[in-house]
């Protein structure tokens, strides 16, 4: 694996601990800053995983009503019946083997808390395993991953009933069945967060994470209210936000330069530097709410940024943009503790609002390795959009927020978005392991694997988006 981890946490720069308060190394830190306001973090969230069991061949029965639902006779089938459960927002399903298909239909029916009404039945998109840590990772032989289908956003519910349909002709996953063993719907409730103490200067703390362990730069120290889990992940973004921000502030062009620079510690190429595009605002996992007790401690990095992969979740578009905080920290524990990887598999999110949202923990500034594009996670970076963009037009802002991205990030390691760049791959259904793929430094998922991944629609605003991130760039 061309990652590499780092658990132990330094301090960033000696100009960012000069611009410290002096009581950062001291018991005094206790006591937090005039005017930021403290409160206790709670882990929010949970997940019920409930097992599938076989469905008989059904009866004709009336539709639109619980328990008496029309069912196709097929020679397999499992699923729920209908039950009242906790609430949740987020369903998905999940198996043993991450390397067995589901070759079938996923439907599921649930009930809305608000008006206690069953929806029809509704598709999740089963093809999944795209998404995913490379083959031959620490991530992917974990033990800890499971199959998955894509995961789907219903909204505040407390009634579930599934139906999963082998597909006719389907072969055999073992013997004398055609779907995964060990088949659960998972129910995901994203919780609730509480703000913890946040500092809205720039100016502030410490911390990087791809420094040795045994550095002798200093450890981490959480502020009031601040599990060390957050303070790890926060420090990260120093000095590009201080430690406990909840958002990355826009930035222009010449200040985004500017603080690229401080950030890279000297190590920002000379020739990257005219062509870093502004920095966009970014609201940080504290800020969007991530429970960070639930990912693996320590960060994988690899070495640098060649291209960026731009993903739909197909999560399904019916969600507020006041709603996408509660969408990603769903998402975030679907991936985790349903999936087993080992922190959310994007770097980065975007709401159909155009709010762009840290991704998996590391520094929204360095080349985290994700787990959004099987085969070519290395030397990348995974945006995704949030919602299904088959046969929706992704909205204006959320493509143009993807563009602002972009030309940011793709600046810091000198990329022209409207250029190609060879990538390796580590194995897929669409490059053998090993092979040399030449590719726009802005892809769609499907370039990478045989996938529908951003859906038709997204995939066809990536011309004008490579353009548009150029010229952000002030490339000629």
């Amino acid at each position: 694996m061309r990652g590499f981890l780092a658990s132990s946490i330094g301090v960033a720069t000696a100009a960012a601990l000069a611009a410290l308060p002096l009581a950062l190394s001291t018991p005094a830190l206790a006591a937090p800053s005039q005017g930021a306001a403290t409160a206790p973090v709670a882990p929010a969230g949970s997940t019920q995983s409930l097992p599938l069991a076989p469905l008989g061949p059904a009866a004709d029965r009336s539709p639109g009503v619980p328990g008496m639902s029309t069912s196709p006779r097929l020679p397999e089938t499992q699923g729920l019946p209908p039950r009242e459960v906790k609430r949740f927002s987020l369903v998905g399903v999940v198996w043993d083997d991450a390397n067995t298909q589901l070759s079938g239909r996923v439907q599921v029916r649930t009930r809305a808390v608000a008006t206690g009404t069953w929806s029809d039945w509704q598709d999740i998109e089963t093809h999944n395993s795209e998404h995913a840590p490379d083959l031959d990772t620490l991530e992917s032989g974990s033990g800890r991953v499971r199959g998955s289908t894509a995961p789907l956003w219903v909204g505040d519910s407390d009634g579930i009933e599934v139906r999963v349909q082998a597909e006719p002709g389907a072969p055999a996953t073992r013997a004398g069945a055609r779907l995964p063993s060990g088949m659960r719907i998972e129910l995901v409730d994203p919780g609730a967060t509480d703000p913890v103490t946040v500092v809205d200067a720039k100016n502030g703390s410490s911390g990087t994470t791809d420094e040795p362990e045994g550095d002798d730069k200093g450890d981490v120290v959480a502020l009031p209210g601040m599990t060390m889990e957050t303070a790890e992940s926060s420090s990260v973004n120093v000095p590009l936000a201080a430690l406990g921000a909840k958002e990355i502030t826009a930035l222009d062009k010449a200040d985004s330069t500017a603080d690229a620079v401080l950030a890279s510690e000297g190590t920002l190429s000379a020739a990257a530097r005219p062509y870093i595009g502004p920095r966009p605002r970014i609201v940080t996992r504290l800020g969007w709410g991530a429970d960070e007790s639930l990912r693996e401690p320590g960060f994988v990095y690899t070495s640098t940024v060649k291209a960026a992969f731009v993903h739909h979740t197909a999560s399904g578009n019916n969600y507020a943009c006041k709603d996408a905080p509660a969408v990603l920290r769903s998402l975030y524990r679907y991936h985790v503790v349903s999936s087993g990887w080992r922190d959310l598999g994007y770097n980065f999110a975007v709401d159909k609002c155009g709010t762009v949202y840290e991704g998996r923990a590391g520094g929204v500034a360095k080349a985290v390795l994700g787990a959004h594009t099987m085969g070519f996670n290395t030397d990348s970076l995974g945006v995704a959009v949030l919602g299904t963009y088959t046969s929706t037009n992704p909205p204006a802002a959320a493509v143009k927020a993807v563009a602002q991205l972009t030309a940011w990030k793709l600046g810091l390691f000198n990329r022209d978005p409207r250029a190609k760049t060879t990538l390796k791959s580590g194995g897929g259904n669409r490059f053998k392991k090993g092979t040399n793929v030449n590719m726009n430094v802005i892809s769609g998922h499907r370039d990478g694997f045989a996938t529908e991944c951003p859906g038709k629609l997204l995939y066809a605003q990536l011309p004008p988006t490579r353009t548009s991130s150029a010229k952000l760039q002030g490339r000629p």
